[in-house]
């Protein structure tokens, strides 16, 4: 206490707040428009027509997202997976407990084993620094300012991951139409192989290795189809190439439930992020068959052929980080040579790509699925192998220059999100605002506040229950606010 300002004093909320717990309201009873906001646990969950507090209310995550602080300048319905504060003993300022009890990070106190939730005893003993009541109110109003500038950098923030996210695409649209490359294909000397001889040699090829009549006729058929996409939006020396013709064949992985541990990882569905592969998550196997059979060799293109709508057709690329082999709902690209994997990569996690698996996917009652026949139909925007090539290089340090950006990003979402816990750390040891010596102490303002509170029916924290009898006295009124802040909360 010697290290508070002169007038400050060391509670716990049990002294200061009746804490109350929410009442049920089913999800139908949740409506889209209403007169008032619903809260839950991690903050507005619905409208409805009714309001069961007082006026302005702050609300604590009770299950879920325990300890979250919500806060409503109105009348608001709060339901059963959370608590709220609605009486504020002698006009102490409602909005100055809801960045204090913020700060405090109560979601910390959780023990469960289970699902996250918080006792009420938890908060109730909880000790905080209260200010003079004139002091509060100078507080909340330098942290509305200070924080306010906080919220609106943290907006400009969030804008980031989507500009990056959209320069991406444009990246990947200018290189799958040839936009990226066209500077480099003015340098360069005539091809010496047309696409058409380059397909005509994969097929002939192919027939040489076929063993039986269907599969020959299978070949024929593959080679005899006519692409739709218009070629002549390409580059001329460019020209539109269903998948088919550029690969040896698509295979489907390994339908073994797979171990905990093992010699080697399998990669599934929840691996292809981005483009890439992600090593966490892993199950593994150690059967000697299964991994002779379904082995990735570097530079595998791996299509996620079963997911929910919006995210099957996901696509990565192996580039042997560790040994792996992949499970049932992926398919394997065994593209020929003359089709460098790394583009392909980049083609199938185009808008187009996306647009032609939400136009062949099948769909089911939970999930979606592309099969390796309808993959072959893909017709992607196929160039000469030298300038493919060189279309990923460019993606590639094109792409790196937004990886770096991403990265700048993080660390100052990271500063800002430190930045507010400062703020907040100031203004509760009393370094936010000066203090004002004619400031009537605290310790007054708590003897009024238990006065107050001796005053009218027992507390229902002397019956801690969702059963507690709720007192019926109405708080003193605050200052009015602007309609609903969202702002900081």
């Amino acid at each position: 206490m010697s290290e508070l300002p002169q007038g400050w004093k060391v509670v716990s909320l049990e002294e200061l707040f009746e804490v109350n717990y929410g009442k049920g309201l089913i999800q139908e009873r949740r409506i889209q428009t209403g007169n008032f906001h619903v809260y839950g646990s991690a903050g507005v969950v619905g409208q409805h027509n009714e309001a069961h507090t007082t006026g302005p209310t702050i609300i604590i995550g009770r299950k879920g997202s325990a300890g979250e602080v919500s806060f409503s300048t109105n009348q608001c319905w709060v339901i059963d997976t959370a608590y709220f504060i609605d009486k504020f003993f002698q006009g102490i300022p409602a909005h100055f407990w809801a960045f204090y009890l913020k700060y405090l990070q109560l979601g910390k106190k959780d023990k469960s084993s289970a699902i996250p939730s918080l006792s009420r005893d938890d908060i109730y003993e909880t000790e905080v620094n209260i200010p003079p009541l004139n002091e509060q109110y100078r507080i909340v109003a330098k942290l509305e300012q200070v924080l306010g500038k906080v919220a609106d950098c943290q907006a400009r923030l969030e804008k980031i991951p989507k500009l990056l996210a959209r320069f991406r695409q444009s990246v990947l649209a200018a290189a799958y139409s040839g936009r990226l490359t066209a500077d480099w294909r003015a340098k360069q000397p005539s091809e010496l192989q047309g696409i058409d001889e380059i397909l005509k040699s994969l097929k002939e090829k192919r027939l040489r290795r076929a063993k039986t009549v269907s599969s020959t006729e299978k070949i024929e058929e593959i080679y005899s189809t006519i692409e739709t996409s218009d070629s002549d939006l390409l580059p001329p020396s460019w020209q539109y190439v269903s998948l088919a013709k550029l690969c040896d064949s698509f295979d489907y992985g390994t339908s073994t439930k797979s171990q905990k541990e093992g010699l080697v990882a399998v990669l599934r569905m929840g691996n292809i992020q981005d483009g890439n592969i992600e090593w966490e998550d892993l199950v593994f196997t150690s059967d000697p068959e299964e991994i002779e059979k379904y082995r990735l060799k570097p530079g595998t293109v791996l299509f996620n052929r079963t997911n929910s709508p919006e995210l099957v057709g996901k696509t990565a690329i192996y580039r042997g980080e560790r040994e792996a082999i992949f499970a049932g709902y992926l398919i394997r690209v065994n593209n020929f040579e003359c089709l460098d994997s790394e583009y392909l990569n980049f083609c199938l996690n185009t808008l187009n790509a996306r647009e032609f698996c939400s136009n062949v996917k099948t769909d089911g009652v939970s999930q979606s699925n592309i099969n390796a026949q309808k993959l072959g139909t893909f017709e992607i925007a196929y160039c000469s192998l030298t300038e493919q090539k060189e279309i990923v290089r460019r993606v590639e340090e094109l792409f790196k220059y937004a990886d770096q950006l991403e990265e700048r990003y993080r660390t100052a979402k990271a500063n800002i999100d430190k930045l507010t816990q400062s703020i907040l750390a100031k203004a509760f040891r009393g370094e936010l605002v000066p203090q004002d010596p004619n400031d009537e102490p605290a310790s007054v303002l708590l003897e009024r506040i238990r006065a107050e509170r001796d005053s009218q029916s027992p507390s229902p924290k002397k019956k801690r229950g969702p059963g507690a009898k709720k007192a019926k006295a109405t708080p003193p009124a605050e200052p009015k606010r602007p309609a609903e802040q969202a702002l900081l909360f």
